[in-house]
């Protein structure tokens, strides 16, 4: 029989699907090593996550942002100057010799740097603290922090901390490097310390050529290009500019007559934060005070960027550059003296340098040029002003008219000229001013800036921008030059043909005035009231559609008259006619204004066509009528949103609806709901409104959670933010979006007067009625900053703030000590009283601000909004500094009002001279009936704590009341009666006027009283009643209880009281003496010798003890410093073969191994 084996089992392949999971390894092999690890790991990684949250802030930063402001700040001898010689130096190729002012520099393609220096002055450091966007903090790294830094650090912190740089100097002077590591060391780890830890600090080490080096420089100016800035609180709601350049324009007429006169300043500088309003805006100069800009005018950036060089270039506004020069005006520094030439509307500035100069010996032709401008006799426009009908002939300056009334009425009575007729590039002539930036050069009056209407300035600027607005709506555009040269000479033959006797560019005027006709954009608020246009023709122009025929014949009517009146010379002089809609007999006319006829506008839309109630729904003031019918078809199908017809999804059905539907709807179903209340029982009513309320509740929690996310449950970009904070910041930039898209629409003049001046611009302030003591003592080391002011902060109230005193301030503060603050932009000084709250039912006055605690302060001041930071110091002047840390407190406001309750503990002291059970007759509180007649009722207490109340006066004698208490008084209890008195703080609002001194760091306001005393030499005075008397208290014996034996006899055992009668009788032992006897006798003396010889024995024990103590010790000494010495000749000889060895080559070590080699 044949063997049969058994058949093996095929081998089985692993599954695909657990070598995929396991990726052909053991998964428990790969598991966390260190899980405690893995969780710290995650736990931190969280933390910095969340470290990068802040509250989202809306970043203002225009397009092209403004310079950034970088203030350099420190003590004396810091070299603060220096540093900004070496940055100006580096980014402009430039060496400055006096920097004086803000000093503008271009540091990258899109950014520009303004420095400015940071005197020694409180005042100056307080004002510097608000408008610096970042600080470099200079330290003396040899000597260290001192008492200016930290006063400036604590001066950033209420006003909003800026980004902060700190660089050590004078490192040069450390001798030995593990010295200078350790000075470095301590100096990063204390600026950690005040700002933040890891605050970076930059080290520079010696000067060289007046300079620090370059490689250090550099390193700084790299680390400034990439630093981020983000919006501060306070600026991020005001706006502001740091003037660095004043001029006073004032008439010098005016100067003469009187010195004293207030001045009229120009002020230039860059404008930061929020956008600058250009009418009668309400500032504030810290140093001057409440101030109101007069005039305001945008300039022509002096200091460019590259990128906005490119964006002019191609919006045609410059010509383009062929090559890149460094000697390009890439600084800009008025105050500093910096070569240029500054163009401006009051003068033209230009810097010829300080070589000597004879008249007559000019050689250049600029010299020749500056010259003879000096010594014109006429200005320029007074040259080329007037007319000429032939060459040779005089020029004509004025026409007479006619009608002298007429006249007036055309010139407006004002002193203002008639506009001339200018002219652009392309040939076409328009009206208006053609002075662009200039006044009417041919007049006298120009010299008095206060004849300059505001029409005028609105049109100029208007001009100025390329754009002209007439009264239909259009705009129109035109091509400047900056010389005649570029417009080209009415000489040339392209321009003026002699033969045929008309000018080139008056032929197709037609053609093309139609085609502007055409283009224009018709704005509804100006087509309602223009009077030769009917109501059709306005929704018509209005919705874009073709003219009537009507409009169309008559405006062809108006081309072919101004063609013929081309052709015409007659009518070259035809005087204009004056307008209708101006009363001929009118006194004061405000071309500003525009005058209509009340009567012709409601003759012309009153009535019922579609056109006028289409117009009449757009006023907010319209009257809904149940009889207005308004086709839906005159809304171009946008019947819907008008009128609210939509659809019912579920069942498909169409509801439309009107006005007058739903005013009856609410009508009936108002009526409704009247009657079913009258038929409802109160229960039922009340049911119903809770009904009501319940829905109102959860609608409204269903609208707040759809506002969480900060976006509509219809924003596709809802699903793309998972926090609050994103969601936040995306609707944020979402509103900003909307706003820009709403502003671009405008053209640059309307934008100015709806938006303001935006950060950014480079503007010109004046401002009038500013004391003359500014210019005559103005200094450029001290900033001039202009604030901008809140509606509410313009008004004077009382302000509750939360204040503490600083804990490096040597004294606590006094309530009724003046204080001067640095609230907002302003610096003033006033009364502060300090409060505390008990139990939030009174706001209870205190005499000194408590230690290490706030405190509620109350001060009358300017109105800031709550949640602002503050700083206050007792003085600013840099006499009354005394070396100790100045600033006095800091704090937050809390709340403003117009007055404010504060009470004061009073305690009424009386004495009872007549005492009942439970009742008491008390003197010496009150003086009479009425006085306790207002205290009837009031609670009293005494000393003892037994509480009582006022009950009424006595008859006689006077001021003597009954009162009752909780418990028989005695006769030496001292009754208090608790009563709060009312408190007012005292009105005193005085600002810091340091720009009007001659010496600007020495301004005083209110003094101190103690200061005053000290001063003259005066003795405190001293009340009596204040006087510490010695109290002389008699000791009280109180009487030993009895208890009555009633009592006694029914107390139980263990209760009953011990009685002890009191001994009469003398003891035995008290009768009988102890007398000793002979053998007892001897045994104490016996006891006594043996007692002295023991005694004496252990004195000399301890002192042989002592001497052997005292020769051990001195041993000791002695071996110790055989030691030392032993050790200081090892090390001696150990150094000197360690030398010897570097300077053979060898290699030599330091171990213990090695020394005992050697030995």
């Amino acid at each position: 029989m044949e063997q049969q084996n058994k058949v093996h089992r095929a081998v089985r392949k692993k599954s695909q699907k657990v070598a995929a999971q396991n990726n052909g390894q053991n998964p428990k092999a790969f598991a966390v090593a260190a899980p405690r690890r893995l969780e710290r790991q995650a736990r931190r990684t969280h933390d910095v996550n969340e470290k990068r949250f802040h509250v989202p802030m809306v970043d203002r930063t225009p397009e092209e942002p403004p310079p950034v402001i970088v203030a350099v700040v420190g003590p004396p001898g810091t070299g603060k100057t220096t540093l900004i010689k070496s940055l100006v130096r580096r980014y402009t190729k430039h060496t400055l010799s006096d920097i004086r002012g803000p000093v503008t520099v271009v540091s990258g393609k899109r950014r520009r740097l303004t420095f400015i220096e940071c005197a020694n002055d409180m005042n100056s450091m307080i004002d510097i603290g608000k408008i610096a966007d970042l600080v470099l903090l200079m330290i003396d790294g040899n000597f260290g922090f001192e008492m200016e830094t930290m006063e400036f650090l604590n001066i950033l912190a209420p006003h909003g901390f800026p980004r902060i740089l700190g660089i050590a100097s004078h490192l040069d002077l450390f001798k030995s490097p593990a010295s200078l590591r350790a000075s470095k060391k301590r100096l990063k780890h204390r600026l950690w310390t005040e700002v933040y830890k890891g605050a970076k600090l930059f080290y520079l080490s010696g000067v060289m050529n007046g300079r620090y080096p370059d490689r250090e420089i550099l390193n700084l100016a790299r680390f400034i290009s990439v630093m981020k800035f983000r919006p501060l609180k306070w600026r991020n709601e005001h706006s502001y500019l740091l003037a660095d350049r004043i001029v006073d324009i004032t008439h010098p007429a005016e100067i003469e007559r009187n010195s004293k006169i207030d001045r009229k300043v120009t002020i230039y500088g860059y404008v930061h934060g929020t956008p600058l309003p250009a009418l009668n805006a309400r500032v504030h100069v810290p140093g001057i005070g409440d101030l109101t800009i007069s005039d305001i005018e945008r300039l022509q950036d002096p200091c460019p960027t590259p990128y906005q060089e490119k964006k002019d270039v191609e919006e045609g506004k410059i010509k383009r550059r062929k090559r890149l020069d460094d000697r390009l005006k890439v600084i800009y520094a008025p105050m500093s003296d910096v070569g240029g030439v500054l163009i401006d509307k009051d003068a033209v500035y230009i810097d010829i340098g300080h070589r000597s100069f004879v008249e007559g010996e000019e050689k250049g032709v600029g010299e020749r040029l500056v010259v003879g401008l000096q010594n014109a006799k006429t200005t320029l426009g007074e040259g080329a002003a007037g007319i000429r009908l032939f060459s040779g002939a005089e020029a004509l300056h004025e026409i007479k008219p006619e009608n002298d009334e007429d006249d007036d009425i055309r010139k407006g009575n004002s002193g203002r000229k008639e506009r001339r007729q200018g002219r652009s590039i392309n040939g076409e002539s328009y009206g208006g001013d053609s002075d662009v930036g200039n006044d009417d050069e041919g007049d006298d009056e120009d010299e008095d800036y206060d004849d300059a209407d505001a029409e005028e300035a609105a049109y100029s600027k208007s001009m100025a921008s390329g754009l002209v607005d007439n009264d239909e709506g259009e705009v129109e555009e035109f091509d400047f030059a900056d010389s005649d040269s570029d417009l080209g000479d009415y000489d040339d033959v392209d321009d003026f043909d002699v033969d045929s006797g008309d000018l080139r560019w008056k032929s197709n005027l037609a053609d093309r005035a139609l085609k502007d006709y055409q283009r224009r954009k018709w704005d509804i608020g100006k087509l309602l009231y223009l009077d030769h246009i009917s109501p059709e023709d306005v929704i018509m122009r209005w919705e874009h559609e073709q003219l009537s025929s009507t409009v169309a014949d008559g405006e062809e009517e108006d081309i072919e008259d101004a063609s013929d009146s081309e052709n015409g010379g007659d009518d070259f002089f035809k005087k204009r006619e004056n307008s209708s809609i101006l009363p001929v007999n009118a006194e004061v006319i405000d071309r500003t204004i525009p005058v209509y006829d009340d009567e012709n506008l409601k003759d012309k839309w009153s009535g019922s066509s579609a056109a006028f109630a289409l117009v009449k729904g757009r006023f907010i003031t319209r009257q809904s009528d149940e009889n207005d019918e308004i086709n839906s078809s005159d809304f171009d199908g946008d019947g819907d949103e008008v009128f609210g017809n939509f659809e019912d999804l579920e069942t498909g059905k169409t509801i439309t609806g009107s006005f007058a539907e739903e005013e009856k709807q609410h009508s009936v179903s108002g009526e409704e709901e009247a009657e079913e209340q009258k038929e409802m029982s109160y229960d039922k009513v009340r049911e119903a409104n809770a009904r009501k309320k319940e829905k109102l509740r959860l609608r409204f929690e269903e609208e707040e959670e759809q506002e969480d996310d900060g976006l509509g449950d219809d924003d596709p970009e809802k699903k793309l933010y998972n926090t609050w904070h994103d969601a936040q910041k995306a609707k944020i930039a979402k509103q900003l979006e909307i706003n820009k898209a709403e502003f671009e629409e405008m053209d640059s003049v309307t934008r100015e007067r709806v938006e303001g001046y935006r950060a950014g611009h480079y503007v010109r302030i004046v401002i009038d009625n500013i004391p003359c003591e500014f210019i005559e003592t103005l200094d450029p080391r001290f900033p001039v900053i202009i604030g901008s002011l809140l509606a509410s902060e313009d008004r004077l109230g009382f302000l509750q703030v939360r204040i503490k005193r600083h804990r490096w301030h040597k004294k606590i503060l006094k309530s009724n000590d003046p204080l001067i603050f640095s609230l907002g932009w302003r610096r003033f000084q006033s009364i502060p009283i300090y409060t505390t709250s008990d139990s939030r039912t009174r706001n209870r006055m205190l005499k000194y601000t408590p230690e290490h605690l706030h405190c509620t302060g109350t001060f009358y001041g300017p109105l800031i909004a709550p949640n602002t930071g503050f700083c206050a110091v007792q003085s600013v002047a840099n006499g009354a500094a005394s070396g100790a840390f100045r600033i006095a407190a800091t704090g937050i406001v809390l709340d403003v009002d117009q007055s404010v309750q504060i009470v004061k503990k009073l305690k009424l002291v009386g004495t009872p001279y007549k005492i009942f059970k439970n009742t008491a007759f008390i003197q010496g509180m009150f003086n009479s009936a009425l006085e306790v007649a207002k205290f009837e009722g009031a609670t009293i207490k005494t000393v003892s704590g037994i509480r009582g109340q006022i009950k009424r006066a006595l008859s006689k004698p006077e001021g003597h009341y009954r009162a009752t208490f909780e418990d028989k008084i005695l006769m030496s209890d001292i009754v208090i009666l608790r009563a709060w008195y009312p408190i007012q703080p005292r009105k005193l609002y005085n600002p810091v006027t340091s720009l009007l001194l001659n010496e600007k760091t020495e301004w005083q306001g209110m003094r101190l009283t103690g200061e005053l005393r000290h001063e003259k030499n005066l003795p405190v005075p001293q009340l009596k009643d204040s006087e510490y008397t010695t109290i002389e208290r008699s000791v009280r014996r109180f009487n030993p209880l009895r208890v009555p034996k009633t009592i006694r006899s029914g107390l139980p055992f263990k209760s009953q009281i011990a009685m002890m009668n009191p001994q009469k009788k003398e003891s035995y032992l008290q009768k009988r003496a102890v007398v000793i006897g002979g053998t007892e006798k001897k045994k104490r003396d016996m006891m006594q010798k043996v007692m002295t010889l023991r005694n004496e024995q252990v004195r000399k024990r301890q002192e042989k003890k002592q001497e052997r103590k005292t020769a051990y010790h001195k041993k000791i000494a002695e071996n110790e410093e055989k030691r030392r010495e032993r050790e200081r000749k090892d090390k001696r000889e150990f150094f000197k073969r360690q030398g010897k060895k570097r300077s053979a080559g060898e290699p030599g070590g330091g171990g213990k191994r090695h020394r005992g080699d050697d030995e």
